[in-house]
C-alpha cells in the first residue's frame, strides 16, 4: 500500500520518513509551494510593534517558521526571561514542534493537549478563551494563496472563527500574512503518476483542502471515482469526497492515528 504525501515540500520528507520507518510505503508528491511573503516590510512591522500585542495566533508551521525566519535580532519575545509577555497560539503539533524549533519556550505556548479529538481554531479557542478580555490584542500571522482558494477552500475557514471569538469576547485582531502559497511547478510526468495513482489503491493522505483543489485544477481530467484517501480534519474530508474521492478516512494529524486509519482502509 503506497501513501502519497501531499503536504508543501519543506514538510513532505519528515512525514515520509515517519511513515516508511512505521513500515508503510510511502511517497512525496507536494500539491501546495510555499515561499517567502509578498511584503517583508510588513512582517518587519510586526516584529517592531511585537510587545504590543498579547498573543500571536499562527495558523500552521509554516506561519511559524517563516515569521521566525525575520526575526530581529533584538525580538527577546517568546521566552520565560523575556520582559515581552507575548504569548505563541498554535492549533496543533506540527505548528507546535516548530515553535520549539524556532526556540520558543513551553512556558509561552498555547495549544490543544496532544490528546485532544482534533488540532484546529474551535480546539485552541477551548485552551486559551479564558485569556482573551477586553482589549486583549491577538496578532493572527497566515498565508496568502490565490484569493478564490482562501475564500472558497476553506482555508480561512479555522483563522476566521477564532477572530470572531476574539473580536466577541471584546479582543482586537490583527492579520498578517507571512508566507505565499501557490501551485507546485508541474512536470510532463506528474500527469501519469496522478492518473496511475487514482486507481492503484494508493492512499492520499491530505493536510489541506487547499491541496486537494489544486490536484483537481492540476489535473481536470481525472476520476476519483476508485481512489483512496485519509483527510486530518472533518473539513478536509469534506472536500476530497466533494472531489469524488471513493473512500475517504478522516485521521488526527497524529503518525500513530495515520498509520491506524491508512492501515485501516479496505
Amino acid at each position: 500500500m503506497r501513501v502519497i504525501v501531499t503536504r508543501p515540500a519543506q514538510e513532505c520528507g519528515k512525514w515520509v520518513d515517519a511513515l516508511v520507518q512505521a513500515g508503510l510505503s510511502a511517497q512525496a508528491f507536494p500539491l501546495i509551494a510555499v515561499g517567502p511573503p509578498p511584503d517583508t516590510a510588513a512582517v518587519a512591522s510586526a516584529w517592531a510593534r511585537i510587545a504590543s500585542f498579547d498573543a500571536v495566533m499562527f495558523v500552521s508551521g509554516n506561519a511559524v517558521s517563516h515569521f521566525f525566519a525575520l526575526k530581529p535580532a533584538f525580538a527577546h519575545v517568546f521566552r520565560a526571561q523575556a520582559a515581552i509577555k507575548t504569548r505563541a497560539f498554535v492549533t496543533g503539533p506540527g505548528s507546535l514542534a516548530a515553535l520549539h524549533q524556532a526556540g520558543v519556550d513551553a512556558a509561552w505556548m498555547d495549544a490543544p493537549d496532544t490528546q485532544a479529538g482534533q488540532f484546529d481554531s474551535e480546539a485552541l479557542w477551548a485552551v486559551v478563551a479564558h485569556r482573551v478580555v477586553p482589549g486583549y490584542r491577538v496578532l493572527i500571522v497566515r498565508g496568502m494563496g490565490d484569493a478564490s482558494m482562501d475564500a472558497d477552500v476553506g482555508g480561512g475557514v479555522g483563522r476566521n472563527w477564532f477572530a470572531s471569538q476574539v473580536l466577541a469576547a471584546g479582543g482586537e485582531v490583527e492579520f498578517l500574512v507571512a508566507y505565499q502559497r501557490r501551485q507546485p511547478d508541474w512536470r510532463v510526468s506528474d500527469r501519469q503518476f496522478v492518473h496511475q495513482a487514482a486507481h492503484d489503491g494508493s492512499v492520499w493522505l491530505f493536510s489541506s483542502s487547499e491541496a486537494i483543489a489544486n490536484l483537481q485544477n492540476a489535473f481536470p481530467d481525472v476520476a476519483w471515482d476508485r481512489a483512496r484517501a485519509v483527510a486530518t480534519h472533518a473539513r478536509i474530508a469534506q472536500a476530497a469526497r466533494a472531489a469524488g474521492f471513493a473512500v475517504v478516512c478522516e485521521s488526527r494529524p497524529v503518525l500513530a492515528d495515520l498509520v491506524a486509519s491508512i492501515e485501516s482502509l479496505p
